[in-house]
């Protein structure tokens, strides 16, 4: 049986969200994602977001190995990603990593 917790108005299910965590890389990313001033000055995203290249520079992955990562959080309600033209942005979703958080203190 998999358990679900509600997230930005829709279902996350709790075990794709553990599995995602389960990872260092896609903690790194999480981590890259949440920091506000951790970003050169000039950049191509907006100040909440990173793009798919500055994520694979920064980490040193294949653009493939990210979108990997970045489709694993995005399914378990952890990140959003915004299209905007050949670029994909990505950005913290907040509700959903909050909702882990009170999962984790229940047990």
């Amino acid at each position: 049986m998999t358990e679900t917790i509600a997230g930005s108005g829709r279902r996350v299910r709790l075990d794709e969200a553990f599995k995602a965590l389960a990872s260092a890389q896609r903690r790194e990313i999480l981590r890259i994602l949440g920091e506000e001033d951790g970003r050169s000055a000039k950049t191509c995203c907006e100040p909440t977001e990173v793009c798919a290249c500055k994520m694979a520079e920064r980490l040193g992955l294949a653009a493939s190995t990210i979108s990997h990562h970045m489709t694993l959080l995005c399914k378990a309600g952890l990140v959003r990603s915004r299209k905007e033209g050949q670029w994909v942005y990505y950005s913290l979703q907040r509700e959903g990593l909050a909702k882990i958080v009170e999962e984790l203190r229940r047990l």
